[in-house]
């Protein structure tokens, strides 16, 4: 049996330790299986660019941040070489009996619809923003929460010196888990998640009572925060290829906002890709080796249009429709626990 692996969408720590823990687990446990790499994602896919991933490719990468395979935000529904007919075909002449999909709801979502169309693919779900409903944690996302609070903790001692306010973008376009895990972790005196609108006189009181106990004020924001007067998350950028705004850039529009109430000095930083790039944590090291092994299985078991995911401590197999059913939101209990620190 040969297995395509293919790695798509935004790219996060971890991605590395999936293909390693799969390719491994294959070679190790079953017989006659070998395995390829997709290059750029579905885009490899659809034009048939793939790579060999023996066991020597694989060698001492779990640590790397990124992935071997690179990635993109390829559509594999358009171009030339689309559709779930034509991706058939090129499989069937490269000889690649299954496909294990790495990445979050855009790949899944393709994935699912490739499998209703006949295709056998499994999925692995990856997203830093920890947003899907069907597993307990993704990998990446403490790598990233990790990331950002070192961020803030830098932030910290620059804007205590200056008696500034400092405003801290995280990733988060539906749901504030990494916002609200950095914030609790460095301190914030605010944190402004899509889940929860806030008025700015809220958030600048926030920042008053702060200022008036002493301290230089830090905000953390989700990418996709809203105000209670605003409808949608902001967006300058665009659209991707799946018809998804291009968030960010909430923090520099809260910033000025807050100075003109506050009349405290006020800077804003977008950490962006930063919290994607690097090494992972070892928690997400072995997450995603444990769920490239599990992908495996699926795909020795045949269990077609299934991701592996995490409950508790076991890894389980669910359905794409489960998987792609319902975000995992914070819920406001968690979020008044952090209320009670910086309120």
């Amino acid at each position: 049996m040969k297995i395509g692996i293919l790695t798509s969408g935004g790219d996060c720590p971890g991605l590395n330790a999936v293909i390693r823990g799969a390719v491994l687990k294959g070679i190790k446990e079953y017989e006659d299986i070998e395995f390829v790499g997709f290059r750029d994602g579905w885009r490899g896919v659809v034009d048939g660019d793939i790579m060999d991933l023996p066991r020597s490719s694989v060698r001492g990468i779990s640590k790397q941040g990124g992935t071997i395979l690179g990635t993109s935000r390829t559509n594999p529904f358009e171009g030339p070489n689309g559709g779930p007919e034509k991706i058939k075909a090129t499989l069937e002449r490269l000889g690649i009996d299954a496909v294990i999909a790495i990445g979050g709801e855009g790949t899944l979502a393709a994935a699912q619809r490739l499998t209703d169309a006949g295709l056998k693919i499994v999925g692995v779900p990856k997203t830093v923003d920890n947003d899907l409903d069907a597993t307990d944690y993704t990998f990446g996302f403490d790598t990233a929460v990790e990331i950002a609070t070192e961020a803030c903790d830098r932030l910290r001692t620059t804007g205590e010196s200056h008696h500034r306010c400092m405003v801290a973008e995280v990733m988060g376009r539906h749901v504030g888990w990494i916002a609200l895990h950095t914030g609790m972790a460095a301190g914030a005196h605010a944190i402004l998640i899509p889940e929860h609108p806030v008025s700015i006189d809220q958030i600048s009181q926030w920042v008053s009572d702060a200022r008036d106990r002493g301290r230089a004020p830090l905000v953390v924001v989700a990418e996709g925060f809203v105000t209670t007067d605003m409808e949608m998350p902001h967006s300058e950028r665009g659209l991707d290829s799946f018809g998804r705004p291009r968030l960010g850039g909430i923090g520099e529009l809260l910033a000025p906002e807050i100075e003109a109430r506050t009349g405290i000095e006020t800077r804003a930083t977008v950490l962006g890709h930063i919290q994607r790039g690097g090494v992972p944590t070892a928690f997400d090291r072995v997450l995603a080796t444990r769920l490239g092994m599990a992908a495996v299985d699926s795909v020795v078991d045949g269990l077609w249009g299934t991701m592996v995911a995490l409950h508790g401590t076991d890894i389980v197999h669910v359905g794409f429709e489960k998987a792609l059913g319902n975000l995992k939101t914070v819920p406001e209990q968690r979020y008044d626990e952090a209320a009670i620190l910086f309120g």
